[in-house]
């Protein structure tokens, strides 16, 4: 019996994110004001895409 494989499991990735024009892999130079708002963004999530 052939097993089910995940796409992309295994596969390492960074979060990039734009933020005030800027790409950025971390939050971890922000001051407490930019952190406070990336926190209140709305997040998108992929619960609604099937895999094909």
């Amino acid at each position: 019996m052939e097993r089910e494989k995940t796409v992309g499991q295994g596969v390492k990735f960074e979060r990039i994110r734009r933020i005030t024009g800027y790409l950025v892999g971390t939050t971890d130079r922000f001051n407490n004001g930019k952190k406070a708002e990336e926190h209140d963004r709305v997040k998108h999530g992929t619960a609604g895409i099937l895999n094909k």
